[in-house]
């Protein structure tokens, strides 16, 4: 297993004509010096709403899910037989394609968001 940090690069110039996003989408391929094109490459994080996202590099594959563990074992039984790289991301990631892994995250995204939003008021409170 691989562990790499994801950065993004930022468009310093937008075209005249084009509306141009700032930012470029973590879920690149990765470059051939890095990983070789053959293995597949899963891409884990958080979502802006704490839960844990596992997405595979080409778009194939995706899901969100409770624990870390849950996205490391949907990358590995989508990359069977042969593996995967894994690249873990410091920053905020959002799933972009159908979501393949629990479907209970729907539902528990409100009491999610509520819960974080107690916990920053809490401490609000203390400082």
């Amino acid at each position: 297993m691989t562990a790499m940090p994801l950065t993004c690069s930022n468009v310093s110039e937008a075209a005249p004509a084009q509306k141009v996003s700032t930012t470029v989408t973590p879920f690149q391929p990765l470059d051939a010096d890095i990983l070789n094109a053959s293995i597949p490459a899963f891409f884990i994080g958080r979502d802006k709403d704490g839960f844990w996202l596992a997405r595979d590099s080409k778009g194939r594959a995706g899901g969100l899910f409770l624990l870390e563990s849950s996205a490391l074992a949907f990358a590995r039984r989508h990359a069977w037989p042969s593996g995967c790289a894994t690249v873990f991301s410091f920053e905020v990631l959002e799933l972009d394609v159908e979501n393949q892994g629990n479907p209970l995250i729907d539902h528990l995204r409100p009491l999610m968001r509520l819960a974080n939003r107690g916990l920053r008021r809490m401490g609000a409170l203390r400082a």
